[in-house]
């Protein structure tokens, strides 16, 4: 009888090891290292897409590697660990932009708005890309983190429900109050 050869299980590889899994509630630093070289990029650009700011998204990255171990406690080994992760990074985002609003405004890096393909030189790109950033910043951080996920990433109705821990009624409840503002505040009668 052949024998097949079996993956160890890796560490920080909690989505197929009990043992990583284990590990990383202990706080076990290799374990965190691990995950962090797995999953930190990915989480990296949905907190980046989310707060427009690189140094926010890092620090909210960080906050989630930093609370993995009290995190997962709470984590019944149902569904993607990935998936997890960015539900946690998600709702990190959007309790530090929370507090950032009390204390100032979190503005949108105008870099984040794609292109305007009607514009006809660069300068009138820059001041819709600049009108469109502005008016994301007037969202709440609700309607922003859904209008991100659906319009800029791409996500589903049903992918950021998971992500956020919302319905997906209220997620397409949301979007919709997201693209209404938006049209208010950008003068869009359509």
């Amino acid at each position: 009888m052949p024998m097949i050869a079996q993956r160890a299980p890796a560490l920080g590889d909690p989505d197929t090891a009990t043992g990583g899994l284990a590990a990383l509630r202990a706080g076990q630093p290799d374990a965190i290292a691990l995950c962090y070289e797995a999953h930190a990029s990915g989480l990296l650009a949905l907190a980046y897409r989310l707060t427009g700011s690189r140094d926010d998204a890092e620090d909210i990255v960080h906050d989630v590697f930093v609370g993995l171990p009290q995190a997962l406690r709470n984590y019944e080994e149902s569904g993607q660990f990935g998936a997890w992760l960015k539900r946690i990074t998600a709702r990190t985002a959007l309790m530090q932009q929370r507090r950032a609003r009390n204390r100032r405004e979190t503005p949108t890096d105008v870099n984040l708005i794609p292109s305007v393909g009607d514009a006809d030189d660069d300068a009138q790109r820059t001041s819709v890309r600049t009108r469109v950033a502005d008016a994301l910043n007037r969202l709440s951080p609700p309607l922003r983190a859904v209008f991100v996920l659906k319009m800029v990433e791409g996500r589903t109705h049903a992918e950021i429900a998971t992500l956020l821990g919302i319905s997906t009624g209220t997620s397409e409840v949301r979007l919709s109050r997201a693209v209404a503002q938006l049209r208010s505040l950008l003068g869009d009668r359509t």
